[in-house]
């Protein structure tokens, strides 16, 4: 009878996650993978390296340009941060301890592991809702968007956003460790973790966003009908910014594509009999943590300064290495 038990709850996990086997009644890392971990792991570490790869350039490329310094970037800046640490951080957590894994016995790892996936996915979420606010400044106040979105302002937006996140993170899970220790299922936490957690990281933001940007839209019609009795600068100016404002639009858009999936899952199921499937779940995970990688993308295709920084820091690269093996030859004669 528990040979039949065990080997069940062995077809289980391996229909859960190809690379995880059971060990005395453990969750764990097979010591030898099958042929699809091999490539499942290995296209994970790829998306990785593109993450860290792709928001690397846009740190440096805002941080290396002093012409780049501007409140928007700046803003551009700290998103790029939070998807760098997502890459450096919650990518290799996801790897090492998978969400089917955690799904089934949540240790201290996961608990870190899902403190970084919320805390991580909230600042970013809260660094596109000052972008939206910038960009409504920037297009339907312009002429006082220099004293209303000043560098002082973009930081206490940015230590807002990073500090809220942070806050929200450990809050949901200390409720899940609160939710573990009661016999019954307890209101407060499960409320804290499905609901109140959610809506204060995605789903309040996200309409704040949606209708930041609608506002905008309106405006942009009327400045487009209005636009040909402006001066050539002021036509210039007003191109730039509602191109910039569509640039930031297409992210927010990925970034709903991504994330909303994800969030409906982890709040709709605790309150119905109903269970999503773990591979489903599974998949959904990393479709939310691949939008950090998409934004790099986003900026390269539709920011003609991003594609001009990268390609002078990678001239100055080759210039740089160029130098050193021509010196190099010089001391070798």
């Amino acid at each position: 009878m528990e040979q039949k038990v065990s080997m069940n709850m062995t077809n289980i996990v391996n229909d859960l996650h190809p690379c995880y086997v059971i060990q005395d009644s453990k969750y764990m890392l097979t010591n030898s993978p099958s042929i699809i971990c091999v490539f499942l792991y290995a296209f994970l570490a790829l998306l990785s390296v593109i993450t860290i790869c792709g928001n690397l350039l846009v740190i440096i490329s805002v941080i290396y340009f002093k012409q780049l310094h501007t409140p928007t970037n700046s803003l551009i800046l700290s998103l790029a941060v939070a998807d760098l640490l997502v890459g450096i951080i919650a990518f290799p957590l996801s790897m090492a301890f998978s969400l089917s894994s955690c799904l089934y016995h949540e240790g201290l790892f996961c608990k870190v592991r899902g403190t970084f996936d919320i805390s991580l996915s909230t600042c970013s979420i809260l660094n596109l809702c000052c972008i939206s606010v910038d960009r409504y400044h920037a297009v339907c106040q312009p002429l006082t968007y220099q004293t209303k979105i000043s560098h002082r302002v973009v930081v206490f937006m940015i230590l807002m956003s990073w500090g809220v996140s942070g806050i929200i993170g450990i809050s949901v899970t200390i409720a899940g460790f609160n939710n573990e220790k009661c016999e019954e299922s307890c209101l407060i936490d499960v409320l804290m973790e499905s609901t109140v957690g959610p809506m204060l990281s995605f789903y309040l933001p996200v309409t704040i966003m949606l209708c930041i940007y609608l506002k905008i839209f309106f405006v942009a019609l009327k400045q487009a009908s209005s636009i040909q009795n402006t001066t050539k600068c002021g036509q210039t100016a007003s191109i730039m910014e509602r191109k910039a404002t569509k640039t930031l639009a297409i992210v927010l858009g990925v970034f709903i594509f991504c994330w909303s999936p994800c969030f409906l899952c982890i709040t709709f199921p605790p309150f119905t009999s109903d269970s999503v499937p773990v591979p489903v779940i599974e998949t959904l995970n990393w479709l939310a943590l691949a939008n950090s990688m998409l934004n790099p993308f986003i900026y390269a295709f539709f920011y003609r300064w991003f594609r001009s920084a990268i390609r002078m820091i990678i001239s100055k690269h080759n210039t740089v290495v160029k130098e050193m093996n021509a010196s190099g030859c010089r001391k070798v004669e």
